[in-house]
């Protein structure tokens, strides 16, 4: 079969978009039949794949996936769903890519595998929940702060406990339930729309940066957010909001890239919105998955050139903010913050060091901040586990390589973990909680906020 018959075979269930038309590789734009047949079977992704090392096993190593792929599109396996759990055990943490001469994009092809396996009907609570942020967004706030009433009656919480939540099949809200932090009535949204010195156009003040607000930060760590405004505030000057809409990450990885092109247009517009006011402009967000999507929204539009030249003006725009502040410029902490925060240690997420390749700015500030205080953590790069929604679709999985990670942070005796990610936040504290209770994970622009913070 050639090259050309393959991707005809792809093309016939891409009708309604439903895979990308090409990817953008380290080799440049590929079909993904030229991506995947880029793996040369080497097997050094095997050595940095958490699914792999902890298993042994081959279909579930990186290596594995492309050749698992591969065959699927050649005809050699019946259908996508030969290797449902090949595809669907995979971190996307892009470790393996990091590794490999070529950098074949495993993710991207184990998303492509993925679409293909679930056809024109992609999984129905990661498409509503986009549908609904993308085309109600009134109704699903709404609706998560009826849930956050709901979890205060302590109903929920009762329901786990009489096991009604396994009763009905839905294990995965069992485990949200007893795991997620109490939720906001007052978004991060909310109040930072009532904050003056972020509204846009209300003067010629020129502006550094505009802050993207991410899911999590938005719905559910709201201190986070808030954290990083202050830090933009205090290091890079005046700044406006974003008003953003979802960076359209959930909807990618779960199969609906019409919504995750929905979403990216919307973003895009209102950059260019922002742009055309404030003139060059950086986007700052304080998800380092979000960031990393955002960062490759022009693969999305490789078969639009107009919106695929916004897309890349867009990208090249986006900054994470663990690396947005220049660490140079964090060079005093108070004693009191310090001795508060205990031995500090650096959790790199995975799209932040696999995904971005950022790595030296945040130990660098860590460092001069904390002096000693601060301690590497052992296979700091590896997996948390958490993954975006990877905890509650695999949990078994997922738990033993959160013990791996909770067992590298008390083998340092780390009372403060800075992590990028708001899934890794989640993910690292429910095992913390369990296993090493006097140790708490916080985001970067948390603990960086704090220690830099002025005397009052």
């Amino acid at each position: 079969m050639s090259k050309y018959e393959v991707n005809e075979m792809y093309d016939a269930h891409a009708e309604g978009e439903l895979h990308l038309p090409s990817l953008l590789t380290h080799l440049g734009e590929r079909s993904l039949y030229d991506a995947v047949s880029q793996c040369s079977r080497c097997g050094y992704c095997e050595t940095v794949c958490p699914t792999y090392m902890l298993t042994g096993r081959e279909p579930i190593s990186a290596r594995g996936r492309n050749q698992l792929t591969r065959m699927i599109m050649e005809g050699r396996l019946d259908g996508a769903g030969a290797a449902a759990e090949s595809l669907d055990t995979c971190l996307l943490c892009g470790a393996c890519s990091e590794a490999c001469f070529a950098r074949v994009p495993t993710a991207d092809i184990v998303l492509e595998g993925r679409r293909a396996a679930l056809g024109p009907a992609p999984r129905f609570i990661p498409v509503f929940i986009s549908r609904l942020m993308l085309e109600r967004p009134g109704l699903f706030g709404f609706l998560l702060k009826l849930g956050a009433l709901a979890r205060r009656t302590g109903l929920p919480r009762l329901a786990g406990k009489l096991g009604f939540f396994r009763i009905l099949g839905l294990g995965p809200l069992e485990k949200a339930e007893s795991e997620a932090p109490r939720m906001p009535l007052t978004f991060l949204s909310e109040k930072l729309a009532a904050d003056p010195e972020l509204a846009a156009g209300k003067d010629d003040a020129p502006r550094a940066w505009a802050y993207f607000a991410p899911c999590g930060p938005n719905y559910l760590f709201t201190e986070v957010g808030e954290a990083t405004v202050a830090l933009l505030k205090r290091f890079l000057g005046r700044g406006v909001f974003f008003h953003n809409s979802c960076c359209g990450l959930l909807a990618y990885n779960y199969g609906d890239i019409r919504h995750a092109r929905d979403f990216a247009r919307r973003n895009i517009e209102k950059y260019e919105e922002l742009k055309g006011l404030h003139g060059e402009i950086g986007v700052i967000g304080d998800c380092s998955s979000c960031v990393a999507f955002m960062k490759t929204y022009e693969q999305l539009f490789t078969a639009e050139p107009e919106w695929r030249n916004r897309a890349a003006a867009f990208s090249a725009a986006v900054r994470d903010a663990i690396e947005a502040v220049p660490p140079a410029a964090m060079t005093h902490a108070s004693k009191e913050a310090l001795a508060e925060a205990g031995r500090i240690t650096y959790h790199d997420s995975c799209r932040a060091c696999h995904g971005q390749g950022i790595r030296k700015e945040p130990r660098e500030a860590l460092r001069t901040l904390a002096g000693k205080r601060f301690t590497e953590l052992p296979e700091s790069d590896w997996c948390c586990g958490g993954a975006g929604a990877y905890s509650f679709t695999q949990p078994e999985m997922s738990e033993r390589i959160l013990r791996r990670k909770t067992a590298n942070i008390a083998s340092v005796r780390a009372d403060t973990v800075a992590v990028g990610a708001t899934s890794c936040l989640l993910q690292i504290n429910a095992g913390l909680r369990r296993d090493y209770p006097s140790a708490k994970a916080v985001h970067y622009t948390q603990l960086a906020e704090k220690l830099t913070r002025p005397a009052a």
